[in-house]
């Protein structure tokens, strides 16, 4: 797809992953308008960090997707919409599971009842490969059952599933994406990987939970430029896909293979804090990509080394965004 002039509405902009998807579709020529969650100090979240040239040509928005006619308002003049907003806090949702349920369901059929009202084009829904737990089969294919093991799994299961039942019951054109595991610049301190590089930068030894939990880590580059194929295939609409490299790593082997690139061989303290309770704790995600690499002829470029080099030296020039983080503080 042309880009150019293209009239897009991207929710949970301010976010990790959707301040990259933002910068990406303005180089690309889109109109991009950024919906990112009020707060009374009137910043943009990781927005503020973007390159000014790419600012510059971003109508940034502030509002909450909890209200139906703010929702409403944005969405009606746009022709394509990319929805991530979403709390995606794991730990959070044990505190708050009212307030999870309410922005990732509530905030869903929002967007969907938006889309449905105005006719766009194309609606590309973000999910997360929590919405499996852990893994009975591997890889995880599409058809892999579903398990609710935390609120926030929970929340996205049903989240995903109004947007199939749109999709059948209104012809809503909606594809769901399942990014297993973004990692990259600009990700909260309270994901493993950040965790690890902050800590180690801090000269600390990583305080962590279960080292046992395999991954599939995706570079942020290489999920955002699925999203963006996603928007453009035509025989993904209906579908549910995942975005993920098909390889994975245990957390324990994640410290050392870090620690290498950062010249040092750390030692973990546990934290007994930072395990899941017992039956919430996913154990192996590891994903099975074919149909998206069919389907949106898309394919991951970064490799892990790659993607965790240019990662670390992001958060090498940006430490003092996160000194909260090391005094405990979840950010």
């Amino acid at each position: 797809m042309n880009w150019s002039g293209q009239k897009v509405l991207v929710t949970g902009a301010g976010g990790f992953i959707g301040s990259h998807l933002c910068e990406e579709l303005v180089r690309q020529g889109a109109t991009l308008r950024a919906l990112v969650r009020y707060n009374s100090r009137g910043t943009y979240g990781w927005l503020e960090d973007s390159p000014p040239e790419l600012r510059r040509s971003m109508e940034i928005v502030q509002g909450d997707l909890r209200d139906q006619d703010t929702v409403d308002r944005f969405v009606k003049s746009s022709q394509y919409v990319f929805h991530l907003g979403a709390i995606i806090s794991i730990p959070y949702s044990y505190i708050a599971p009212t307030e999870v349920t309410q922005v990732n369901v509530g905030g869903t059929q929002n967007i969907l009842n938006a889309c449905l009202r105005h006719g766009v084009r194309r609606l590309v829904h973000t999910s997360t490969s929590e919405v499996f737990g852990t893994a009975r089969y591997v890889p995880i294919d599409e058809e892999h059952p579903l398990q609710a093991q935390s609120p926030y799994s929970a929340s996205k299961i049903a989240a995903d599933k109004l947007v199939e039942s749109y999709s059948r019951s209104f012809d809503v054109p909606a594809v769901t994406v399942r990014p297993f595991n973004t990692y990259g610049p600009r990700q909260s301190a309270r994901a493993v990987i950040p965790t690890i590089i902050v800590q180690i930068l801090a000269k600390m030894n990583p305080k962590l939970g279960s080292l046992t939990p395999t991954r599939d880590f995706t570079y942020v580059s290489d999920t955002v430029s699925g999203m963006i194929a996603a928007m453009n295939a035509p025989k993904a609409i209906g579908r549910s896909l995942n975005l993920g490299t098909g390889t994975e790593i245990a957390i324990g082997d994640l410290i050392p293979l870090i620690g290498e690139l950062l010249g040092t061989k750390p030692l973990v303290d546990p934290d007994s804090s930072r395990v899941r309770p017992e039956k919430s704790e996913v154990q192996r995600l590891l994903s099975d990509n074919t149909q998206a690499c069919e389907l949106l002829k898309w394919h991951p470029q970064i490799s892990l080394k790659e993607g965790l080099r240019s990662t670390i030296g992001w958060f090498e020039s940006h430490m003092d965004l996160y000194r909260r983080a090391l005094e405990g503080y979840v950010v």
